[in-house]
């Protein structure tokens, strides 16, 4: 009988206490449950059961009350290649408590989801330690308390390496240099003796093996034992068996078969020097990956200014709480989130945006931290700070994205948890071919051919072929202005093939402005404008504020007015009798707007809004006011053409206004005057019609939407419900962010794809040529320290080909991205 134990649950769901009773009766419906207690006031359960955890968290689910989850992400030490990361997830995920856990070779790290209150972090770390795998909780390292780490086990293995190669050249120049130059050979045979020779090499070879090669057998050897071999399993059979028969061969030659007495103590060494020096090589161009990240984190200032009495002193960011008064100086970073009090001046928000012109701020503005301030001084009041930041999100969700595991990683992980014994099996066959059809000295050929293969088929460049791309491809886009919020919209994205976008606030401003001025009967259009715009300014309609935001800052005073519902306006300004508003209001009050209709109904047909204005009952000027085209859109859905994709309007506005929007930008598909749930309707219709479809959108309205199309994009300058509903977030509110995020995401699955294709090409070809299928056609075989050469580059090529995503340019070129401009003409 199975002994019981006690475990504590974290419940979500809990509104009241008559909640208590419902959990405890569905805990107390496990069989396996001896006794439940569920305490309301923090909400948590102590269970007493015998079974398994998930049969409680099945339970609870059922019931309505889900056991809270957590995520914590875990350092992890000793991966060398990717047959370790399924060992760790299997060890991780072997807890009961374990929900999810997703390691990363090229960021040596594991995230892992677990239940609430059944484990804890330091819990997990214990499990991947018994795995043979070194953890630490990563949640308080800090991004320099990383650089350090890295910096110094690379420094640490370049010293090893440099001390492994002095000992094993004189190796390599006694046995090797007698194979190339006969008179070497004989010049060591006159002098020092082939014996002695030997002796040399054994010992030195020995010194590597027991100093800078015990990696190998400390990691390789107990991974053996435990049943689950990795990289260093290959490493230590490979070395071992070339160092215990050159061994045999100098002590005790007689006990080999006759002409079988050679030595390989070069192939032991320099296998060891070889492979540690593409781990120096891997480790310098892994650190590469992470440069995103690091100038991310590298944005935000040490200390602010902080204003204290009427003086201002330095203060450390972490000690700057909401609501503190900051000052700014010109070309200062701004420290946190803020809001500007006194000041103009233009920052610059390139790093955060990828936009390269300053934007504008005077008070009430909002400040992003780590953005660049100009050369105007600003005071401001913190609203966001630590976590809370922009900066401080952004990063989170790069490293989040950083640290996802794409579709096509589960099959690459499946293959190679599968392959390291697979190689070890190649290898057994490898000897007993050789052994039993190959010339003589069967032995030695055998032994050569077995450890080529045992050193050649490392599965490093598979394991890092995905996550080094993702690491790449990932920060690049965050310089550019493209968060992929969720990793698997990386290579969802590539797969689109249409994009349906939102209209207000997406394709347009979101705001109505007033797009020109037509006036008649001589009135003189600057005029017209500062009358109007003096009325309109008594009005809170968004198009009255179009025209006011036209007119000059000095206004007249306004008398007498009077807002005629669905109509207009009228008032008196300057003593003279203004009426502004439709075609109906002037019938109505028998001006004559003829002259004015042509270009009001060409307007119109364009999708603006046209409105009169009467100046002492003669008409004056005719408005065309529109909500314009955002600037960059016109580029950014033409480069989506050039893509091959398909675009779609999807929006709530009319038909007729939003099909000569549409008409203008070369949008191909359109539906109008739909609800949120009719853009559901819409974007499924569009997705049987056309394949994979990604929505763009910036609304609360979006947010459904967003939701449900295969990969949501949210313009980054509109709702957080819609930015937390979206799988990429566009930083700006430019939607040539859209076309950077299809770039990125193609370029990024192409650089995996051919990471991949060299990673197994490279050993679906060299491992039948290690194993010895050309000696037939002339003889050769491939060299064990060859092939440690060949095996070591091809982590570096892996690696080496993703950092080039680091060259990526955006998809359309920068321009200025300031405050729309208007054309108003007469």
């Amino acid at each position: 009988m199975a002994t019981p134990q006690t475990t504590q649950l974290k419940i979500s769901g809990m509104s009241c206490a008559s909640c208590v009773g419902r959990v405890e009766a569905a805990l107390q419906s496990v069989p396996e449950v001896t006794d439940a207690s569920v305490n309301f006031a923090t909400e948590t359960a102590q269970v007493t059961h015998t079974g398994p955890i998930n049969a409680l968290t099945d339970a609870l689910s059922n019931a309505g009350y889900p056991a809270a989850s957590k995520q914590t992400t875990l350092k992890i030490g000793g991966m060398t290649c990717a047959s370790c990361v399924a060992k760790i997830e299997n060890a991780l995920t072997a807890d009961p408590a374990v929900v999810d856990a997703q390691v990363n070779l090229a960021t040596e790290t594991a995230v892992v989801t677990f239940i609430d209150g059944a484990t804890d972090p330091q819990k997990l770390a214990s499990l991947s330690e018994a795995a043979g795998y070194p953890a630490r909780v990563a949640d308080s390292m800090t991004a320099d308390q990383t650089d350090h780490t890295k910096s110094d086990e690379a420094h640490a293995l370049t010293r090893t390496t440099i001390f492994a190669a002095v000992l094993a050249l004189p190796v390599f120049i006694l046995e090797m240099g007698g194979h190339m130059i006969p008179a070497f050979h004989h010049w060591v045979q006159a002098t020092i003796g082939t014996q002695t020779s030997h002796l040399i090499q054994f010992a030195l070879t020995s010194a590597i093996l027991i100093g800078p090669g015990r990696v190998f057998y400390a990691k390789g050897i107990p991974s053996l034992m435990r049943g689950s071999p990795d990289m260093n399993a290959l490493v230590a059979l490979g070395t071992g068996a070339a160092y215990l028969f050159s061994v045999t061969a100098t002590f005790a030659p007689q006990i080999l078969p006759q002409g079988s007495a050679n030595v390989y103590f070069e192939a032991a060494s320099v296998i060891v020097v070889l492979i540690l020096l593409g781990r120096v090589m891997e480790a310098r161009a892994k650190g590469r990956t992470g440069a995103a990240i690091r100038k991310l984190v590298g944005l935000q200032p040490k200390t602010a200014r902080v204003e204290q009495d009427g003086n201002f002193i330095d203060r450390p960011i972490a000690d700057i709480t909401v609501g503190d008064t900051l000052q700014i100086r010109p070309g200062e970073r701004v420290p946190v989130d803020a809001e500007v009090l006194d000041g103009t001046s233009y920052v610059d928000e390139s790093m955060i945006t990828g936009e390269p012109v300053p934007v504008g701020k005077s008070p009430l503005d909002q400040v992003v931290g780590g953005t660049v301030n100009g050369t105007g001084a600003l005071r401001v009041r913190a609203t966001r700070v630590g976590a809370d930041t922009v900066l401080a999100q952004v990063i989170l969700m790069v490293e989040q994205a950083q640290g996802a595991k794409l579709p096509i990683q589960g099959l690459v992980d499946r293959i190679t948890a599968r392959f390291v014994p697979v190689v070890m099996a190649v290898a057994l066959l490898t000897i007993a071919g050789w052994l039993f059809v190959g010339p003589e000295p069967a032995l030695p050929l055998a032994l050569v051919a077995s450890v080529s293969v045992l050193i050649i088929a490392c599965p490093c460049a598979m394991g890092l072929a995905t996550p080094t791309s993702i690491m790449v491809g990932t920060g690049r886009a965050a310089e550019l202005g493209v968060l992929f919020r969720k990793g698997d919209a990386l290579q969802q994205l590539q797969q689109a093939k249409v994009v349906a976008l939102d209209k207000t606030g997406t394709l347009t401003l979101g705001r109505p402005e007033l797009e020109s001025v037509t006036t008649a009967n001589g009135f003189d259009r600057d005029s017209v404008l500062r009358l109007a715009a003096a009325v309109e300014a008594r009005s809170e309609h968004p198009v009255a504020t179009a025209i006011t935001r036209a007119g000059p800052s000095e206004l007249p005073k306004v008398s007498e007015f009077e807002s005629l519902t669905g109509l207009g306006v009228r008032a008196v300004v300057e003593g003279h009798k203004l009426l502004i508003g439709s075609a109906r209001l002037m019938e109505q009050n028998d001006i004559t707007v003829t002259d004015l209709m042509a270009e009001a109904n060409q307007r119109a047909e364009e999708g603006a809004t046209p409105l009169f204005i009467a100046i002492d009952g003669q008409a004056a000027a005719m408005f065309a006011v529109a909500d314009p085209i955002k600037p960059g859109t016109v580029q950014a859905l033409g480069r989506l053409h050039e893509m091959g994709l398909t675009l779609a309007m999807v929006t709530g506005d009319n038909a007729r206004t939003a099909q000569a929007l549409a008409d203008k930008l070369g949008i191909d598909h359109v539906t109008a005057e739909v609800l949120p749930d009719g853009k559901l309707a819409a974007i499924n219709a569009l997705r049987d019609t056309f394949g994979a479809l990604a929505f763009v959108g910036d609304g609360i309205n979006d947010a459904p939407a967003l939701a449900s199309a295969d990969i949501g994009v949210a313009i980054g300058t509109g709702t957080d419900v819609a930015i937390e509903t979206a799988d990429v977030v566009l930083m700006s509110g430019d939607l040539r962010g859209v076309a950077n995020a299809v770039e990125i995401s193609r370029r990024t699955m192409r650089n995996i794809k051919q990471n991949l294709g060299w990673a197994f090409g490279y050993n679906i070809l060299l491992i039948p040529v290690a194993a010895g299928v050309l000696y037939p056609f002339g003889g050769h075989l491939l060299s064990p320290a060859l092939a440690a050469g060949a095996m070591a580059l091809s982590s570096v090529f892996v690696v080496s080909n993703a950092l080039r995503l680091r060259r990526v340019r955006a998809s359309l070129p920068d321009t200025p991205q300031g405050h729309s401009t208007q054309t108003v003409t007469s």
